[in-house]
């Protein structure tokens, strides 16, 4: 999408945005106020927000729009995430939202530059684009899907290149979740400094 359609960030492919339960990695069970934008060059076969992938869809929201949204909700967490949110610019978003006194969390796969001011980085790097360099610095959490045990190598790789204060998450992927969990739990108990997370909204069966 032209940066000229989204005016360098004032406005963003808006995909959904609502209020929840995080349900992944360090701060699973935290109410929080999702953005989620559309766009994604990542492409993983399993992903569960294959209908973001086409920012085309989407087409650009005012982002004052999105943060009096944000602002109204009771939660001063936003988990900002896609998509690959780091395909646009967010410098905008997420200064009108810390002048808010909001709390910025992102997802990304690390793959694109980044832009923006965030509380907290999750950083969940994919093997078919592999991510960048500053993702392994700018990251507090690092999450690694694991849909079979050939992933723990990947997982190991990415390890070795967060610095020391991220914490580091394996998480069984969901379509695989009751053959792979198994090995997980005990690949974890062999290498503790790894921690499990597991996806909790959808047993909760919300958002």
């Amino acid at each position: 999408m032209s940066d000229a359609l989204l005016e360098g960030g004032a406005k963003l492919p808006l995909v959904e945005d609502f209020y929840t339960i995080q349900g992944e990695g360090f701060h699973a069970g935290k109410p929080a106020y999702f953005i989620r934008l559309g766009g994604c060059d990542v492409g993983c076969s399993w992903c569960d927000a294959k209908y973001t992938w086409n920012p085309k869809l989407y087409p650009p929201v005012p982002i004052s729009t999105i943060v009096d949204r944000a602002s109204s909700c009771a939660a001063q967490a936003i988990v900002i995430t896609g998509g690959e949110p780091l395909l646009y610019p967010l410098g905008p978003l997420t200064r009108q939202l810390h002048d808010r006194g909001l709390e910025i969390f992102l997802e990304t796969s690390g793959s694109h530059p980044f832009s923006g001011e965030f509380d907290w980085v999750c950083f969940s790097p994919k093997v078919k684009q592999p991510p960048l360099d500053e993702a392994y610095v700018r990251a507090d959490e690092l999450k690694v899907i694991i849909g079979s045990e050939k992933d723990f190598e990947w997982a190991e790789n990415n390890a070795a290149k967060v610095t020391e204060r991220c914490l580091l998450y394996l998480q069984p992927e969901w379509s695989v979740y009751d053959r792979i969990l198994p090995a997980i739990v005990e690949y974890a108990k062999a290498h503790p400094w790894w921690n499990i997370s597991v996806q909790v909204h959808k047993f909760m069966h919300i958002p």
